[in-house]
Protein backbone atom coordinates (compact mmCIF):
# COMPACT_ATOMS: atom_id res chain seq x y z
CA UNK A 1 0.00 0.00 0.00
CA UNK A 2 2.97 2.31 0.60
CA UNK A 3 3.65 4.53 -2.37
CA UNK A 4 0.13 4.40 -3.81
CA UNK A 5 -1.32 7.81 -4.64
CA UNK A 6 -4.90 7.13 -3.55
CA UNK A 7 -6.07 10.61 -4.47
CA UNK A 8 -4.86 10.14 -8.04
CA UNK A 9 -6.63 6.79 -8.22
CA UNK A 10 -9.78 8.33 -6.84
CA UNK A 11 -9.67 11.10 -9.44
CA UNK A 12 -9.38 8.52 -12.22
CA UNK A 13 -12.13 6.28 -10.86
CA UNK A 14 -15.17 5.59 -13.02
CA UNK A 15 -18.13 4.01 -11.25
CA UNK A 16 -21.07 2.22 -12.91
CA UNK A 17 -24.02 2.73 -10.58
CA UNK A 18 -26.49 0.49 -12.38
CA UNK A 19 -27.93 -2.49 -10.52
CA UNK A 20 -27.27 -6.18 -11.15
CA UNK A 21 -30.28 -8.33 -12.06
CA UNK A 22 -30.12 -11.73 -13.75
CA UNK A 23 -26.44 -11.33 -14.51
CA UNK A 24 -26.81 -7.96 -16.25
CA UNK A 25 -26.18 -4.34 -15.44
CA UNK A 26 -29.55 -2.60 -15.71
CA UNK A 27 -31.03 0.78 -14.91
CA UNK A 28 -33.98 1.13 -12.57
CA UNK A 29 -37.27 0.28 -14.25
CA UNK A 30 -38.37 3.93 -14.03
CA UNK A 31 -34.88 5.29 -14.78
CA UNK A 32 -34.53 6.88 -11.34
CA UNK A 33 -31.08 7.48 -9.85
CA UNK A 34 -29.62 9.16 -6.80
CA UNK A 35 -26.35 11.04 -6.44
CA UNK A 36 -23.69 9.40 -4.28
CA UNK A 37 -21.15 11.77 -2.78
CA UNK A 38 -18.11 10.92 -0.66
CA UNK A 39 -18.19 11.83 3.05
CA UNK A 40 -14.45 12.41 2.84
CA UNK A 41 -14.74 15.74 1.02
CA UNK A 42 -18.15 15.89 -0.66
CA UNK A 43 -16.89 14.86 -4.12
CA UNK A 44 -19.43 13.30 -6.49
CA UNK A 45 -18.83 9.57 -6.96
CA UNK A 46 -21.66 8.26 -9.12
CA UNK A 47 -25.29 8.35 -10.11
CA UNK A 48 -26.65 5.13 -8.61
CA UNK A 49 -29.78 3.33 -9.76
CA UNK A 50 -32.63 3.99 -7.33
CA UNK A 51 -34.32 0.64 -7.08
CA UNK A 52 -38.02 0.39 -6.34
CA UNK A 53 -40.67 -2.30 -6.06
CA UNK A 54 -40.60 -3.06 -9.79
CA UNK A 55 -36.85 -3.67 -9.63
CA UNK A 56 -37.21 -5.90 -6.57
CA UNK A 57 -39.87 -7.86 -8.46
CA UNK A 58 -37.46 -8.35 -11.37
CA UNK A 59 -34.61 -9.38 -9.09
CA UNK A 60 -36.68 -11.81 -7.04
CA UNK A 61 -38.14 -13.34 -10.19
CA UNK A 62 -34.66 -13.84 -11.61
CA UNK A 63 -33.44 -15.34 -8.37
CA UNK A 64 -36.41 -17.70 -8.23
CA UNK A 65 -35.89 -18.82 -11.83
CA UNK A 66 -32.25 -19.57 -11.13
CA UNK A 67 -33.18 -21.56 -8.04
CA UNK A 68 -35.92 -23.57 -9.74
CA UNK A 69 -33.69 -24.21 -12.74
CA UNK A 70 -31.11 -25.70 -10.41
CA UNK A 71 -28.17 -23.96 -12.07
CA UNK A 72 -26.63 -23.41 -8.61
CA UNK A 73 -28.49 -25.41 -5.97
CA UNK A 74 -28.27 -28.64 -8.00
CA UNK A 75 -24.49 -28.40 -8.30
CA UNK A 76 -22.63 -30.75 -5.93
CA UNK A 77 -21.24 -28.99 -2.85
CA UNK A 78 -17.71 -29.48 -4.16
CA UNK A 79 -18.63 -27.64 -7.37
CA UNK A 80 -20.16 -24.72 -5.47
CA UNK A 81 -17.02 -24.68 -3.35
CA UNK A 82 -14.79 -24.17 -6.41
CA UNK A 83 -16.85 -21.22 -7.65
CA UNK A 84 -16.92 -19.52 -4.25
CA UNK A 85 -13.17 -19.99 -3.84
CA UNK A 86 -12.66 -18.31 -7.21
CA UNK A 87 -14.95 -15.52 -6.00
CA UNK A 88 -12.76 -15.05 -2.93
CA UNK A 89 -9.64 -15.01 -5.12
CA UNK A 90 -11.14 -12.34 -7.35
CA UNK A 91 -12.00 -10.22 -4.33
CA UNK A 92 -8.37 -10.34 -3.26
CA UNK A 93 -7.13 -9.65 -6.76
CA UNK A 94 -9.31 -6.52 -6.81
CA UNK A 95 -8.39 -5.51 -3.27
CA UNK A 96 -7.09 -2.04 -4.09
CA UNK A 97 -10.10 -1.11 -6.21
CA UNK A 98 -12.55 -2.42 -3.61
CA UNK A 99 -10.72 -0.71 -0.75
CA UNK A 100 -10.78 2.61 -2.58
CA UNK A 101 -14.50 2.28 -3.29
CA UNK A 102 -15.17 1.43 0.36
CA UNK A 103 -13.21 4.40 1.69
CA UNK A 104 -14.70 6.87 -0.76
CA UNK A 105 -18.19 5.51 -0.18
CA UNK A 106 -18.39 5.61 3.61
CA UNK A 107 -15.32 7.49 4.84
CA UNK A 108 -13.17 4.89 6.58
CA UNK A 109 -9.35 5.06 6.37
CA UNK A 110 -7.90 3.35 3.31
CA UNK A 111 -5.44 1.39 5.46
CA UNK A 112 -8.34 -0.42 7.13
CA UNK A 113 -10.47 -0.81 4.00
CA UNK A 114 -7.52 -2.67 2.51
CA UNK A 115 -6.18 -4.63 5.48
CA UNK A 116 -9.46 -5.34 7.29
CA UNK A 117 -12.55 -5.01 5.10
CA UNK A 118 -11.41 -6.57 1.83
CA UNK A 119 -9.34 -9.23 3.58
CA UNK A 120 -12.17 -10.22 5.94
CA UNK A 121 -14.68 -10.32 3.09
CA UNK A 122 -12.57 -12.68 1.01
CA UNK A 123 -11.76 -14.80 4.07
CA UNK A 124 -15.46 -15.17 4.87
CA UNK A 125 -16.43 -16.28 1.36
CA UNK A 126 -13.52 -18.74 1.27
CA UNK A 127 -14.37 -20.12 4.72
CA UNK A 128 -17.94 -20.96 3.75
CA UNK A 129 -16.72 -22.39 0.46
CA UNK A 130 -14.46 -24.76 2.39
CA UNK A 131 -17.21 -25.61 4.87
CA UNK A 132 -19.96 -26.57 2.46
CA UNK A 133 -18.69 -30.03 1.53
CA UNK A 134 -17.88 -30.92 5.13
CA UNK A 135 -21.38 -30.67 6.61
CA UNK A 136 -23.08 -34.04 7.02
CA UNK A 137 -26.76 -34.85 7.30
CA UNK A 138 -28.13 -37.14 10.01
CA UNK A 139 -29.90 -40.44 10.58
CA UNK A 140 -32.16 -40.43 13.62
CA UNK A 141 -31.99 -43.36 16.11
CA UNK A 142 -35.57 -44.49 15.51
CA UNK A 143 -35.20 -48.26 15.87
CA UNK A 144 -34.94 -51.17 13.43
CA UNK A 145 -38.33 -50.73 11.74
CA UNK A 146 -37.71 -47.35 10.18
CA UNK A 147 -35.05 -45.16 8.62
CA UNK A 148 -35.40 -41.45 9.42
CA UNK A 149 -33.19 -39.17 7.36
CA UNK A 150 -32.63 -35.58 8.47
CA UNK A 151 -31.36 -33.48 5.58
CA UNK A 152 -30.48 -29.81 5.26
CA UNK A 153 -31.86 -28.11 2.14
CA UNK A 154 -31.48 -24.64 0.65
CA UNK A 155 -34.45 -22.37 1.39
CA UNK A 156 -34.77 -20.72 -2.03
CA UNK A 157 -34.57 -16.93 -2.37
CA UNK A 158 -32.85 -14.99 0.41
CA UNK A 159 -33.24 -11.23 0.78
CA UNK A 160 -30.16 -9.59 2.29
CA UNK A 161 -30.25 -6.03 3.63
CA UNK A 162 -26.99 -4.64 5.01
CA UNK A 163 -25.88 -1.35 6.62
CA UNK A 164 -23.34 1.22 5.59
CA UNK A 165 -20.64 0.82 8.25
CA UNK A 166 -19.00 -2.40 6.96
CA UNK A 167 -20.65 -2.83 3.55
CA UNK A 168 -18.52 -5.69 2.23
CA UNK A 169 -18.05 -7.59 5.49
CA UNK A 170 -21.73 -7.47 6.47
CA UNK A 171 -22.71 -8.64 2.99
CA UNK A 172 -20.17 -11.48 3.06
CA UNK A 173 -21.38 -12.76 6.43
CA UNK A 174 -24.74 -13.41 4.79
CA UNK A 175 -23.67 -14.18 1.23
CA UNK A 176 -21.16 -16.82 2.37
CA UNK A 177 -23.56 -19.28 4.03
CA UNK A 178 -26.57 -18.39 1.86
CA UNK A 179 -24.75 -19.02 -1.42
CA UNK A 180 -22.76 -22.00 -0.14
CA UNK A 181 -26.02 -23.69 0.86
CA UNK A 182 -27.34 -23.26 -2.71
CA UNK A 183 -29.72 -20.33 -2.32
CA UNK A 184 -30.23 -17.42 -4.67
CA UNK A 185 -29.75 -13.95 -3.15
CA UNK A 186 -31.12 -10.46 -3.67
CA UNK A 187 -28.90 -7.96 -1.87
CA UNK A 188 -30.08 -4.45 -0.99
CA UNK A 189 -27.05 -2.43 0.17
CA UNK A 190 -27.45 0.81 2.06
CA UNK A 191 -28.00 3.83 -0.14
CA UNK A 192 -25.14 5.40 1.82
CA UNK A 193 -22.59 2.81 0.68
CA UNK A 194 -23.76 0.82 -2.38
CA UNK A 195 -20.64 0.81 -4.54
CA UNK A 196 -18.69 -2.24 -3.37
CA UNK A 197 -21.78 -4.45 -3.46
CA UNK A 198 -22.23 -3.69 -7.15
CA UNK A 199 -18.61 -4.56 -7.87
CA UNK A 200 -18.83 -7.75 -5.79
CA UNK A 201 -21.73 -8.99 -7.91
CA UNK A 202 -19.68 -8.44 -11.04
CA UNK A 203 -16.75 -10.38 -9.60
CA UNK A 204 -19.04 -13.23 -8.51
CA UNK A 205 -20.35 -13.56 -12.06
CA UNK A 206 -16.79 -13.61 -13.39
CA UNK A 207 -15.98 -16.37 -10.90
CA UNK A 208 -18.70 -18.58 -12.38
CA UNK A 209 -21.75 -17.92 -10.22
CA UNK A 210 -24.72 -18.54 -12.55
CA UNK A 211 -26.85 -15.64 -13.73
CA UNK A 212 -29.68 -14.76 -11.37
CA UNK A 213 -28.08 -16.34 -8.30
CA UNK A 214 -26.66 -13.08 -6.93
CA UNK A 215 -28.57 -9.86 -7.61
CA UNK A 216 -27.91 -6.37 -6.23
CA UNK A 217 -30.61 -3.70 -6.09
CA UNK A 218 -29.39 -0.42 -4.57
CA UNK A 219 -31.95 2.02 -3.28
CA UNK A 220 -33.56 3.45 -0.18
CA UNK A 221 -34.88 1.48 2.74
CA UNK A 222 -38.45 2.73 2.48
CA UNK A 223 -38.52 1.80 -1.19
CA UNK A 224 -36.31 -1.13 -2.24
CA UNK A 225 -35.74 -2.43 1.30
CA UNK A 226 -39.40 -2.46 2.22
CA UNK A 227 -40.36 -4.06 -1.10
CA UNK A 228 -37.82 -6.85 -0.57
CA UNK A 229 -38.93 -7.52 3.01
CA UNK A 230 -42.61 -7.59 1.96
CA UNK A 231 -42.09 -9.74 -1.13
CA UNK A 232 -44.15 -12.92 -1.05
CA UNK A 233 -41.59 -14.95 -2.99
CA UNK A 234 -38.67 -14.26 -0.62
CA UNK A 235 -38.12 -17.12 1.81
CA UNK A 236 -35.96 -15.37 4.40
CA UNK A 237 -34.48 -11.99 5.21
CA UNK A 238 -30.98 -11.57 6.58
CA UNK A 239 -30.88 -8.05 8.00
CA UNK A 240 -28.20 -6.05 9.76
CA UNK A 241 -29.07 -2.56 10.94
CA UNK A 242 -30.83 -0.60 13.63
CA UNK A 243 -33.25 -2.09 16.11
CA UNK A 244 -35.89 0.37 14.88
CA UNK A 245 -35.73 -1.03 11.34
CA UNK A 246 -35.37 -4.58 12.66
CA UNK A 247 -38.83 -4.23 14.19
CA UNK A 248 -40.12 -3.25 10.75
CA UNK A 249 -38.56 -6.38 9.24
CA UNK A 250 -40.63 -8.51 11.62
CA UNK A 251 -43.73 -6.49 10.81
CA UNK A 252 -43.18 -6.90 7.06
CA UNK A 253 -42.83 -10.66 7.48
CA UNK A 254 -46.13 -10.77 9.33
CA UNK A 255 -47.84 -8.70 6.65
CA UNK A 256 -46.55 -10.91 3.83
CA UNK A 257 -45.66 -14.61 3.83
CA UNK A 258 -44.27 -15.12 7.36
CA UNK A 259 -40.78 -15.36 5.90
CA UNK A 260 -38.01 -16.04 8.37
CA UNK A 261 -36.35 -12.85 9.60
CA UNK A 262 -32.87 -12.88 11.07
CA UNK A 263 -31.97 -9.55 12.63
CA UNK A 264 -28.47 -8.51 13.67
CA UNK A 265 -29.20 -5.21 15.36
CA UNK A 266 -27.69 -2.53 17.53
CA UNK A 267 -25.54 -2.58 20.61
CA UNK A 268 -24.45 -0.54 23.59
CA UNK A 269 -21.69 -2.82 24.76
CA UNK A 270 -20.33 -2.60 28.30
CA UNK A 271 -16.56 -2.91 28.80
CA UNK A 272 -15.75 -3.47 32.50
CA UNK A 273 -12.33 -2.70 33.97
CA UNK A 274 -11.66 -4.03 37.47
CA UNK A 275 -8.95 -2.56 39.69
CA UNK A 276 -7.18 -5.92 39.98
CA UNK A 277 -6.20 -5.98 36.29
CA UNK A 278 -2.43 -5.67 36.08
CA UNK A 279 -1.88 -3.91 32.75
CA UNK A 280 -4.08 -0.82 32.69
CA UNK A 281 -2.18 0.69 29.76
CA UNK A 282 -3.18 -2.27 27.59
CA UNK A 283 -6.77 -2.08 28.80
CA UNK A 284 -6.94 1.65 28.05
CA UNK A 285 -5.33 1.26 24.65
CA UNK A 286 -7.71 -1.54 23.69
CA UNK A 287 -10.75 0.37 24.98
CA UNK A 288 -9.85 3.46 22.96
CA UNK A 289 -8.81 1.53 19.87
CA UNK A 290 -12.02 -0.46 19.69
CA UNK A 291 -14.22 2.54 20.45
CA UNK A 292 -12.68 4.85 17.87
CA UNK A 293 -12.04 2.24 15.17
CA UNK A 294 -14.25 2.85 12.14
CA UNK A 295 -15.10 6.27 13.64
CA UNK A 296 -17.17 4.55 16.32
CA UNK A 297 -19.58 3.35 13.63
CA UNK A 298 -19.66 -0.24 14.89
CA UNK A 299 -22.60 -2.03 16.45
CA UNK A 300 -20.27 -3.81 18.88
CA UNK A 301 -18.27 -0.71 19.87
CA UNK A 302 -17.53 -0.79 23.64
CA UNK A 303 -19.21 2.57 24.18
CA UNK A 304 -20.03 2.06 27.87
CA UNK A 305 -16.76 1.84 29.79
CA UNK A 306 -17.38 0.70 33.35
CA UNK A 307 -14.38 1.46 35.57
CA UNK A 308 -13.92 0.56 39.23
CA UNK A 309 -13.98 3.73 41.32
CA UNK A 310 -10.56 3.27 42.89
CA UNK A 311 -8.79 3.48 39.50
CA UNK A 312 -11.28 5.63 37.58
CA UNK A 313 -9.37 8.93 37.66
CA UNK A 314 -6.13 7.26 36.61
CA UNK A 315 -7.83 5.23 33.90
CA UNK A 316 -9.66 8.27 32.51
CA UNK A 317 -6.29 10.06 32.18
CA UNK A 318 -4.84 7.09 30.29
CA UNK A 319 -7.84 7.05 27.96
CA UNK A 320 -7.55 10.76 27.27
CA UNK A 321 -3.93 10.31 26.24
CA UNK A 322 -4.92 7.43 23.97
CA UNK A 323 -7.68 9.48 22.32
CA UNK A 324 -5.12 12.00 21.09
CA UNK A 325 -3.73 9.39 18.68
CA UNK A 326 -7.12 8.99 16.94
CA UNK A 327 -7.63 12.50 15.63
CA UNK A 328 -9.48 12.44 12.28
CA UNK A 329 -7.36 12.95 9.19
CA UNK A 330 -7.50 12.38 5.43
CA UNK A 331 -8.89 8.84 4.91
CA UNK A 332 -6.91 8.47 1.67
CA UNK A 333 -3.64 8.97 3.53
CA UNK A 334 -2.20 5.54 4.32
CA UNK A 335 -1.20 6.69 7.85
CA UNK A 336 -4.69 7.83 8.90
CA UNK A 337 -6.41 5.80 11.63
CA UNK A 338 -9.71 7.69 11.92
CA UNK A 339 -11.77 8.95 9.03
CA UNK A 340 -15.12 10.59 8.28
CA UNK A 341 -18.63 9.82 9.45
CA UNK A 342 -20.80 8.50 6.66
CA UNK A 343 -22.85 11.64 5.89
CA UNK A 344 -24.12 14.99 7.15
CA UNK A 345 -27.08 13.38 8.87
CA UNK A 346 -24.86 11.09 10.93
CA UNK A 347 -22.61 14.03 11.79
CA UNK A 348 -25.57 15.95 13.20
CA UNK A 349 -26.79 12.87 15.08
CA UNK A 350 -23.43 12.43 16.81
CA UNK A 351 -23.06 16.12 17.61
CA UNK A 352 -26.59 16.05 19.03
CA UNK A 353 -25.68 13.22 21.40
CA UNK A 354 -22.57 15.11 22.50
CA UNK A 355 -24.70 18.11 23.41
CA UNK A 356 -27.16 15.82 25.20
CA UNK A 357 -24.32 14.41 27.27
CA UNK A 358 -23.26 17.87 28.34
CA UNK A 359 -26.85 18.88 29.09
CA UNK A 360 -27.36 15.85 31.33
CA UNK A 361 -24.29 16.69 33.36
CA UNK A 362 -21.54 14.45 31.98
CA UNK A 363 -18.01 15.91 31.87
CA UNK A 364 -16.34 16.02 28.45
CA UNK A 365 -12.69 15.05 28.90
CA UNK A 366 -11.69 14.95 25.22
CA UNK A 367 -13.09 15.93 21.85
CA UNK A 368 -16.71 16.96 21.87
CA UNK A 369 -16.71 18.88 18.60
CA UNK A 370 -16.66 18.65 14.83
CA UNK A 371 -13.20 18.32 13.27
CA UNK A 372 -11.69 19.16 9.87
CA UNK A 373 -14.54 21.57 9.17
CA UNK A 374 -12.83 22.99 6.09
CA UNK A 375 -12.48 19.60 4.38
CA UNK A 376 -15.99 19.43 2.97
CA UNK A 377 -16.43 16.12 4.81
CA UNK A 378 -17.97 14.96 8.08
CA UNK A 379 -15.56 14.46 10.97
CA UNK A 380 -15.88 14.37 14.76
CA UNK A 381 -13.00 14.35 17.22
CA UNK A 382 -12.75 11.27 19.47
CA UNK A 383 -14.89 12.15 22.47
CA UNK A 384 -14.75 10.90 26.07
CA UNK A 385 -17.33 11.66 28.76
CA UNK A 386 -16.78 10.99 32.46
CA UNK A 387 -19.30 11.14 35.26
CA UNK A 388 -21.88 9.34 33.12
CA UNK A 389 -24.90 7.73 34.73
CA UNK A 390 -26.30 4.64 33.09
CA UNK A 391 -29.70 6.29 32.66
CA UNK A 392 -28.30 9.10 30.48
CA UNK A 393 -29.10 9.06 26.78
CA UNK A 394 -25.42 8.71 25.86
CA UNK A 395 -25.32 5.52 27.97
CA UNK A 396 -28.59 4.00 26.76
CA UNK A 397 -28.91 4.91 23.08
CA UNK A 398 -26.70 3.74 20.25
CA UNK A 399 -24.79 6.77 18.97
CA UNK A 400 -22.80 5.18 16.13
CA UNK A 401 -19.99 7.68 16.44
CA UNK A 402 -16.73 8.20 18.38
CA UNK A 403 -18.31 8.92 21.76
CA UNK A 404 -17.17 6.94 24.83
CA UNK A 405 -18.96 7.08 28.20
CA UNK A 406 -17.14 6.33 31.48
CA UNK A 407 -19.42 4.92 34.18
CA UNK A 408 -17.95 4.32 37.63
CA UNK A 409 -18.80 1.38 39.90
CA UNK A 410 -17.75 0.09 43.32
CA UNK A 411 -18.53 -3.63 43.43
CA UNK A 412 -18.61 -6.58 41.07
CA UNK A 413 -22.35 -6.94 41.58
CA UNK A 414 -22.93 -3.29 40.73
CA UNK A 415 -20.84 -3.59 37.57
CA UNK A 416 -22.86 -6.58 36.33
CA UNK A 417 -26.14 -4.84 37.14
CA UNK A 418 -25.12 -1.70 35.23
CA UNK A 419 -23.82 -3.71 32.27
CA UNK A 420 -27.06 -5.68 31.98
CA UNK A 421 -29.28 -2.59 32.43
CA UNK A 422 -29.61 -2.07 28.68
CA UNK A 423 -32.10 -3.05 26.02
CA UNK A 424 -29.14 -4.36 24.02
CA UNK A 425 -26.98 -7.44 24.50
CA UNK A 426 -24.61 -7.73 21.57
CA UNK A 427 -21.17 -7.87 23.18
CA UNK A 428 -19.43 -7.13 26.47
CA UNK A 429 -15.92 -7.13 27.86
CA UNK A 430 -14.22 -7.47 31.21
CA UNK A 431 -10.66 -6.98 32.44
CA UNK A 432 -9.51 -8.81 35.57
CA UNK A 433 -6.56 -10.84 36.84
CA UNK A 434 -8.88 -12.93 39.02
CA UNK A 435 -9.79 -16.17 37.23
CA UNK A 436 -12.84 -16.80 39.40
CA UNK A 437 -14.16 -13.30 38.76
CA UNK A 438 -13.60 -13.72 35.02
CA UNK A 439 -15.82 -16.81 34.97
CA UNK A 440 -18.47 -15.36 37.29
CA UNK A 441 -18.86 -12.09 35.45
CA UNK A 442 -18.69 -13.61 31.96
CA UNK A 443 -21.49 -16.00 32.92
CA UNK A 444 -23.58 -13.20 34.42
CA UNK A 445 -23.33 -10.81 31.46
CA UNK A 446 -26.28 -10.99 29.06
CA UNK A 447 -24.47 -10.67 25.75
CA UNK A 448 -23.84 -12.78 22.68
CA UNK A 449 -20.07 -12.47 23.04
CA UNK A 450 -18.10 -11.73 26.21
CA UNK A 451 -14.46 -10.70 25.79
CA UNK A 452 -12.06 -11.34 28.68
CA UNK A 453 -8.81 -9.35 28.96
CA UNK A 454 -9.14 -8.32 25.31
CA UNK A 455 -11.87 -6.86 23.12
CA UNK A 456 -13.06 -7.87 19.66
CA UNK A 457 -10.55 -10.61 18.95
CA UNK A 458 -12.28 -12.55 16.25
CA UNK A 459 -12.39 -15.61 14.02
CA UNK A 460 -14.77 -16.97 11.40
CA UNK A 461 -15.25 -20.10 13.51
CA UNK A 462 -17.18 -18.27 16.25
CA UNK A 463 -20.78 -16.99 15.98
CA UNK A 464 -21.66 -13.29 16.03
CA UNK A 465 -24.98 -12.02 17.33
CA UNK A 466 -26.74 -10.82 20.41
CA UNK A 467 -29.27 -11.15 23.18
CA UNK A 468 -32.38 -9.02 23.75
CA UNK A 469 -32.92 -6.21 21.22
CA UNK A 470 -29.55 -6.86 19.60
CA UNK A 471 -31.26 -9.44 17.42
CA UNK A 472 -31.65 -13.15 16.77
CA UNK A 473 -29.77 -15.83 14.91
CA UNK A 474 -26.03 -15.78 14.42
CA UNK A 475 -23.72 -14.65 11.64
CA UNK A 476 -20.38 -16.41 11.10
CA UNK A 477 -19.42 -19.96 12.05
CA UNK A 478 -21.32 -23.09 11.02
CA UNK A 479 -24.32 -21.82 12.97
CA UNK A 480 -25.04 -19.34 10.16
CA UNK A 481 -26.17 -22.23 7.94
CA UNK A 482 -29.16 -22.61 10.25
CA UNK A 483 -30.52 -19.30 8.96
CA UNK A 484 -30.46 -20.17 5.28
CA UNK A 485 -31.46 -23.84 5.22
CA UNK A 486 -34.50 -25.95 6.07
CA UNK A 487 -34.36 -29.25 7.94
CA UNK A 488 -36.32 -32.03 6.27
CA UNK A 489 -37.18 -35.36 7.83
CA UNK A 490 -37.73 -38.29 5.46
CA UNK A 491 -39.27 -41.27 7.30
CA UNK A 492 -38.93 -44.63 5.56
CA UNK A 493 -40.64 -47.75 6.92
CA UNK A 494 -38.45 -50.82 6.56
CA UNK A 495 -40.18 -54.18 5.97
Amino acid sequence: MEGIDWHARAAALSVDGRMWIDGERVAAADGATFAKASPIDGRHLAQVARGGSADIDRAVAGARRAFEKGSWVAQPPAARKKVLLRFAEKLLASREELALLESLDMGKPIRYSLSVDVAATARCIAWYAEAVDKIYDEIAPTGPGALALITREAMGVIGVIVPWNYPMIMAAWKLGPALAAGNSVVLKPSEKSPLTALRMAELALEAGLPEGVFNVVPGFGHEAGEALALHGDVDAIGFTGSTRVGRKMLEYAGRSNLKRVYNELGGKSANIVFADFEDLDRAAGTAAGNMFFNQGESCNAPSRLLVEESIADDFAARLTREAASYLPADPLDAQTVMGALVDAGQLQTVLGYIEAGRAEGARCLAGGAQARGDSGGFYVAPTIFDGVRNDMRIAQEEIFGPVLSIIRFRTEEEAVAIANASSYGLQAGLWTSNLGRAHRVARALRAGTVHVNQYDEDDMTVPFGGYKQSGNGRDKSLHAFDKYTELKTTWIRLG
